[in-house]
């Protein structure tokens, strides 16, 4: 249960810096992905339940907010969130690794739906403008981001096991 208010603790307080704070230190007009940066880290910690619940979470919110369509960007997290769950038994991959990919993914798949659909081919503008800015600032920002889910993960995992 703690678990539970801890993970939409983190979701909402992400949601409101990428969507307040981050806006005013977007750089060449893009934002870091924080709520990617938060399913990516519940997937590969938790497994792929975790990831799939955190990331429709993170993507309905997403979409409520800002979404055309509602439920788009909730699939697009919670496969995200799904995919990096099977890397929870892998542990040489970095979690940096999985960001830049999830990242890279989610931008292509943000492409297709949203603008190849409408008919705007110019894919390598939108990969030099927008997907290649945002997954390096996106990487920069989740080496700390990850750092402080991690000790917030094991600080819960020593309270549970206490309790047991």
């Amino acid at each position: 249960m703690k678990r539970f208010f801890m993970s939409l603790i983190v979701i909402i307080v992400c949601f409101l810096l990428q969507s307040t704070v981050f806006q005013s230190l977007a750089i060449a007009g893009v934002v870091p992905n924080l709520l990617l940066i938060v399913t990516v880290a519940a997937g590969y910690m938790h497994g792929r339940t975790n990831g799939i619940y955190v990331g429709l979470a993170c993507g309905l919110l997403v979409d409520i907010c800002y979404g055309d369509v509602i439920g788009l960007f909730g699939l697009m997290y919670m496969c995200i969130g799904y995919l990096n769950g099977y890397a929870h038994k892998i542990y040489f991959t970095m979690p940096i690794i999985l960001v830049s990919i999830s990242d890279f993914l989610y931008g292509f798949f943000y492409y297709v739906f949203l603008f190849l659909l409408r008919n705007r081919l110019n894919i390598l503008f939108y990969l030099k403008r927008v997907i290649l800015p945002e997954l390096i600032y996106t990487v920069v920002v989740s080496i700390v981001l990850y750092k402080i889910l991690h000790i917030l993960n094991v600080k819960l995992e020593r309270s549970e096991y206490k309790e047991v």
